[in-house]
């Protein structure tokens, strides 16, 4: 169920927004919290309030709540207006709790699915996002931020160790801190016939107290797509690596719908460093139906090891994994719904579900 409505305050406009079927399909596919007698744990929905003038001088204020069955996000931003020819800024407090199936899940079936290795993180952030003004082609955002992460147990209670007793947080305590300067470049061009897409991220932890972490992390994805006839061939690099602190939450994680289809997420791996990369082939089969194939493959390149702890190693992940399958896709008001069949290398199948590009 869902429910819109706008709230007129003074002349400004406030747009209050409700819906509880977003993560629907959530509901059939993840079991319930375990153990769990609260009858609002199985609530699964968000809310979405924005205000265009807060304080008279068109300032910005959104507000998120998003919930699942599983896991919750709250994300509080507030933006000035600036001109145009300056970095436009936005201050933002998020606060999210998510189980860490990628790194501490426990794969199972052949690595298509992952049990509950007992550990979910907590996160809280606050910091500025500043946008450069746009060129033609690039886009460039810098933000800097404070994060705090504290590794909890499935009923809510703070962990220091995962099930085989090795450390969560790079400190040894109950939590990490760091502060985390950002920069993030995008490039993309387009016309009749293909278009390229390139993004760099590069984080720093600043060493600004003794226990608070200090490493550098990079990661680039690279995009190609080439319209033949009346298909496209879509082809897309991914890779990162990180140096200096790490704790075992920071890991670079293959597997999953956005990564290598037929594993579980982060079922293939993780790892100080990945590489992954992803070909997809569609062709319209009539209107707004189209059919796919594509494959996928990714490794930790080898750097399991280094990450604290050898939680891959110890779950057994190959560490490399091919996955290649088809898949449909039909575009309506909703967005693009998708259905993927993959099989990966120990041939197992398994089926995803989607929706790309939700309008409200």
């Amino acid at each position: 169920m869902g429910a819109q409505k706008s709230i007129h305050a003074g002349k400004a406009k406030i747009d209050f927004n409700v819906d509880f079927t977003h993560k629907l399909c959530g509901a059939f596919l993840i079991p319930p919290l375990r153990g769990s007698t609260n009858p609002f744990s199985q609530v699964i929905g968000s809310l979405s309030v924005k205000h265009p003038n807060l304080f008279g001088r068109s300032e910005k204020l959104d507000l998120l709540w998003d919930k699942g069955l599983q896991d919750s996000s709250v994300i509080i931003a507030f933006r000035r207006p600036r001109p145009e020819w300056l970095s436009q800024q936005s201050f933002v407090i998020q606060h999210s709790v998510t189980p860490e199936i990628a790194v501490h899940g426990l794969p199972v079936n052949n690595f298509s699915r992952s049990g509950s290795g007992g550990v979910n993180l907590c996160r809280m952030s606050a910091g500025v996002d500043l946008s450069e003004p746009a060129t033609s082609h690039w886009n460039t955002t810098t933000s800097i931020k404070f994060e705090h992460v504290r590794p909890i147990s499935d009923d809510g209670r703070a962990i220091t160790r995962d099930l085989d007793g090795f450390p969560l947080t790079c400190s040894g305590s109950h939590y990490d801190n760091m502060v985390i300067l950002k920069q993030e470049s995008q490039y993309a061009t387009a016309n009749d016939h293909s278009f390229s897409r390139l993004s760099f991220q590069m984080e720093q932890g600043l060493p600004l107290l003794s226990k608070w972490l200090i490493f550098n992390r990079f990661k680039f994805v690279a995009s190609k797509g080439v319209k033949l006839g009346p298909a496209l061939l879509v082809s897309s690099l991914t890779g990162g690596s990180i140096v200096g602190d790490m704790a075992p939450h920071q890991a670079f994680t293959i597997g999953g719908i956005g990564s290598v289809r037929g594993y579980e997420e982060g079922a293939v791996g993780s790892g100080r460093s990945c590489l992954v990369f992803n070909s997809e082939f569609t062709m319209p089969l009539t209107k707004g139906f189209e059919g796919a194939i594509f494959m996928d493959c990714g490794t930790d390149l080898g750097t399991a090891h280094h990450v604290p702890g050898n939680p891959a190693l110890r779950q057994g992940k190959p560490g490399y994994g091919v996955g290649l399958g088809y898949g449909f896709r039909f575009n309506s008001h909703l967005g693009q719904l998708r259905v993927d069949y993959a099989t990966n290398a120990f041939q197992r199948k398994t089926v995803y579900f989607g929706i790309n590009n939700v309008t409200s």
